[in-house]
């Protein structure tokens, strides 16, 4: 039986043939892609010859490719249309790939030829060929090709689990939300606009009971419930399902976050290190836990004040419109949106009509075109995994191709949640020739109803712009080799490329470009726009709390050995001095914040805030010189995006801005400042 995952794509571009890969391809073509790459690997480890940057670093580098194409194949159809035959297949597939990677990075042989060039060839090696062997011999050693015989084989078996145990965490977390439905009859609506009413009748369809609406834990779902809805009980019903997911139950992932936490600590303490966070901050800009902790205690004695009088606020609201005395978590939300509306006069529901998602994805675009000189042209021969999924060419003001980029913004059961940008080709040489990649951008946003467009919320917009600008980060690599290229940096500055972007959904100068009525083509009105900005620091204080809590939670789990016997009052502990309000019964955070226990945030969440230092900083140059100045852009491009790995981040950062950053731009930028100095 033939197999199009083996086969050379000849789809345009090389882009991934999707119709014509099936669930039954992915276990023989990464079995037999396996035996590819070892034979790869072994010639290399048994060259007769002397080691060389070429028959060696080089040779690794080029080798696997094949491997790489089911991997990523498989993993990002995982994450973005699986059933759930395709999600169990992970069981299988994860541990090979677990087995290979070892084989690789504990392989004697091919390690004594890597150290050989790295430390004897290094200085007759030019700039970037140096570079690709020092990050070759590190990642041996932090992978732990120094260990004793009986140590690697403990090495072994950790990652074995641990390939098995996030994709677990990963289904449960989708199934639960998959399972919890909210019915609803015409009766339970009060308070709910209209597009969201037609959403949830559009959704109850489609399961076949036509006199209902449907809510679900689906974020496009689930937030603006909580945001609208006048039913308490109702509120509290769903954000109980929500907080208390996979604690406990049918999808419990308790007992996994804790056997996560301990391999992670064992793996670390195996290669040497303290603590898994100690292991994971080597390569990072942050590089030890001290200074992690002293940006993230600097933030919260920022930020603590002006989230208790937010919390102040909107108690004082609740009272004043309902007589609530004792206000709980689930009304939050509910009167912070009856405040913002008594404060700037300003629904955020009344932007949505300005954001029909074409015109924000042809709006990001347009920005991309002015800072950079990029085009999108979207095209209609490419295969996608998805109906909803859009195809665009990525062609330079020369005319010459940058890459391909997939654009998939709907929510749908077979697709994980949350937002997130993927490389299914990266940039950088592959089978003798340097390619350009594909990237993709996924998000899980408000969908179109049977009478209106997909209009999205200010919130959605600024996603876009998100994961976007991590496309442009791996969209326009310039390097020679993929390991050096692209997003694989250093995790605490691969977010800096993102946030950065973000800024331009606050400027007038960027909105009026896309933000036209979806029915008249009326440009957003001043009116609105000086409400954006009124209104954009809003909650600052609150928001950057709720940050912080995770970037604790996270350093809990990672930065020290735990023996957790029950996860919510281990979690309780890590997080109370953060929150206002009294814990819910049952909720749990780690239960499903797959950032850190199925994604690669563990001991790195943290990152979030200290990109925000980063572009923050970035952004005042950009305000600066002009938010489309093709000069500015042009350096970061140069110095940012095009760079990848070559160097260390500070110094990439430090070309582009003149100097190391600076705190105060963020603090400034979200009211915090003048909120420490009042």
């Amino acid at each position: 039986m033939s197999n199009p995952l083996l086969e050379k794509f000849d789809q345009p571009f090389g882009t991934i043939p999707f119709n014509e890969v099936k669930t039954d391809h992915f276990v023989p073509a990464l079995d037999a892609a396996i035996e590819e790459a070892k034979s790869e690997i072994d010639a290399i480890a048994d060259n007769p010859e002397n080691p060389t940057f070429e028959n060696t670093i080089l040779a690794q580098e080029l080798s696997g490719k094949k491997l790489g194409r089911v991997a990523t194949t498989y993993f990002h159809l995982f994450g973005s249309e699986s059933d759930q035959d395709f999600q169990n297949l992970a069981g299988e597939i994860s541990p090979k790939l677990a087995k290979f990677g070892n084989d690789i990075n504990l392989n004697k042989n091919l390690f004594e030829r890597v150290e050989e060039v790295y430390l004897n060839h290094l200085d007759t090696l030019n700039e970037e060929d140096a570079r690709l062997t020092e990050l070759s011999y590190k990642g041996f050693v932090r992978n732990g090709a120094k260990l004793s015989d009986e140590d690697k084989d403990r090495i072994r078996s950790l990652d074995e689990e641990l390939s098995t145990l996030s994709p677990q965490f990963s289904n449960n977390s989708l199934n639960a939300t998959n399972s919890y439905e909210l019915w609803l009859t015409e009766n339970d609506l009060d308070g709910l606009p209209q597009m969201i009413k037609d959403g949830a009748k559009m959704a109850a369809k489609s399961k076949g009971r036509e006199d209902e609406w449907l809510f679900t834990l689906q974020f496009p779902s689930y937030y603006p419930f909580m945001k609208f809805s006048s039913r308490r009980d109702l509120r509290k019903e769903l954000m109980t399902a929500s907080v208390t997911k996979c604690n406990g139950g049918e999808f419990d992932n308790t007992d996994i976050c804790k056997k996560i936490a301990k391999l992670k600590h064992e793996r670390a303490m195996l290669l040497g290190y303290d603590n898994f966070a100690d292991y994971v901050l080597e390569k990072r800009m942050a590089e030890n836990q001290t200074n992690i902790y002293n940006l993230l205690d600097n933030l919260y004695e920022a930020c603590f004040e002006p989230a208790k009088e937010d919390l102040r606020q909107i108690k004082e609201t609740a009272k004043e419109i309902d007589g609530l005395d004792d206000i709980k978590p689930w009304d939050t939300v509910y009167y912070a949106e009856k405040l913002k509306q008594k404060l700037y006069d300003f629904n955020e529901d009344s932007l949505r009509p300005y954001f029909k998602s074409e015109n924000v994805v042809n709006g990001v675009f347009e920005v991309a075109k002015r800072m950079y000189g990029l085009d999108f042209v979207k095209l209609d021969n490419i295969q996608t995994w998805h109906e909803d999924v859009n195809v665009y060419e990525v062609k330079d003001e020369d005319g010459s191709h940058v890459g391909i980029l997939y654009e998939d913004l709907f929510p749908r059961e077979t697709k994980r949640a949350g937002a997130w940008m993927n490389e299914l080709r990266s940039q950088g040489m592959q089978g003798g020739e340097v390619k350009r990649p594909h990237v993709t951008f996924s998000c899980n946003l408000t969908k179109p109803t049977e009478s209106t467009p997909s209009l999205l919320t200010f919130a959605e917009v600024t996603t876009i712009f998100h994961e976007f600008g991590h496309c442009l980060h791996g969209l326009l690599s310039n390097r020679k080799y993929t390991s050096v290229g692209g997003t694989s940096v250093f995790w605490d500055f691969v977010e800096l490329p993102s946030q950065i972007m973000e800024n331009w959904v606050g400027e007038k100068e960027a909105l009026s470009l896309f933000a036209h009525h979806y029915e008249t083509g009326e440009v957003i009105p001043d009116e609105l726009l000086e409400k954006i900005k009124d209104s954009k620091n809003f909650m600052s204080g609150t928001m950057c709390l709720r940050q912080l809590s995770l970037g604790y939670l996270d350093m809990a789990w990672f930065g020290k050995d735990n023996d957790v016997e029950n996860v919510e009052e281990f979690e309780w502990n890590a997080v109370k001095k953060t929150a206002l309000m009294d814990k819910m019964p049952g909720a749990s955070i780690s239960c499903s914040l797959g950032h850190i226990f199925a994604g690669g945030y563990s001991a790195g969440y943290y990152s979030y805030k200290w990109a925000e230092v980063l572009e923050a900083d970035a952004f005042e140059k950009f305000k600066e010189d002009g938010l489309f100045n093709r000069e500015t852009a042009q350096s970061f491009r140069d110095n940012i995006l095009s760079q990848g790995n070559m160097k260390h981040p500070m110094e990439l950062y430090k070309s582009f801005r003149g100097r190391e950053p600076k705190v105060e731009a963020l603090l400034k930028r979200d009211g915090l400042m003048a909120a420490n100095e009042a």
